[in-house]
């Protein structure tokens, strides 16, 4: 059964890196169509584990905001897509979120859980740190708690510490160099909405452009470095306009 869980989150895992490839999606389906999705051995997978990770890096700073959600949802979907209980599967890594999010407990014992299972595979210790800071960067400012438990994750999964900081200097460079919109007109036309659109109009088209310009989604299509920077920055510009226009409408 272990092998089989290994199996499935490494198929899921680069499922969400390489998505653009249908042949691959393809291959994952075909391997997982016969895998069991339960709470219990999603909980102890790879997976499960780094799920638990997301929420607590999300909650750090004591709430999880907009962009953040959008991201989390978004990789949730794509991970889902590839198991034959799409659905079921999403339920169960909401479960696992919302669970371990309001923890504080158990992170050194659950990096360290990721460190194992991931022993083998250092690109795909990489990739969720990577996302994991990466997360914290996206409401466009990273609070000393979220630094914190950045730097606890990585130490007890005894990450790269040269690694750790290039990936965190990337983003940290971004958003120093990043010009924040203070014009409500601006805000609108980022969004492609009007002010007289509802809430809920306004809502809708942030989502897609958060999907459209989400880095990671970006990176799976095989852009340089280049357009990545500028994918994140486009999505923290995004994510500004629509905080702007929420508190406008208020």
């Amino acid at each position: 059964m272990g092998n089989i869980i290994l199996f499935a989150i490494v198929a899921a895992v680069f499922y969400y890196v390489f998505k653009s490839y249908s042949k691959y999606e393809e291959f994952s389906k075909e391997s997982l169509k016969n895998f069991s999705i339960s709470h219990e051995s999603l909980r102890r997978s790879e997976l499960g584990i780094f799920v638990a990770l997301v929420a607590k890096v999300a909650k750090a700073d004591g709430r999880v905001d907009a962009l953040e959600a959008e991201l989390i949802g978004n990789m949730f979907d794509d991970i889902s897509a590839v198991f034959p209980q799409p659905q079921k599967t999403k339920e169960i890594l909401k479960d696992i979120f919302n669970e371990e999010k309001s923890r504080s407990d158990n992170t050194n014992a659950l990096a360290q859980q990721l460190a194992y299972a991931t022993r083998r595979n250092p690109a795909m210790q990489e990739q969720f740190i990577g996302f994991l800071i990466q997360l914290a960067f996206a409401d466009g400012e990273v609070s000393k708690d979220e630094e914190d438990i950045l730097a606890l994750i990585a130490e007890a999964m005894e990450f790269d510490p040269n690694k750790y900081h290039k990936i965190f200097d990337t983003f940290e460079q971004m958003l120093k160099n990043q010009t924040p919109k203070t014009n409500i007109e601006d805000a609108y036309k980022i969004l492609g909405v009007s002010s007289s659109d509802d809430m809920s109009t306004i809502k809708k088209a942030y989502r897609k452009l958060v999907r459209e310009y989400h880095p990671d989604i970006i990176k799976s299509q095989g852009k340089d470095e280049a357009y990545m920077k500028e994918a994140t920055k486009k999505t923290q510009e995004i994510n500004a306009a629509y905080e702007m226009i929420k508190k406008a409408k208020g």
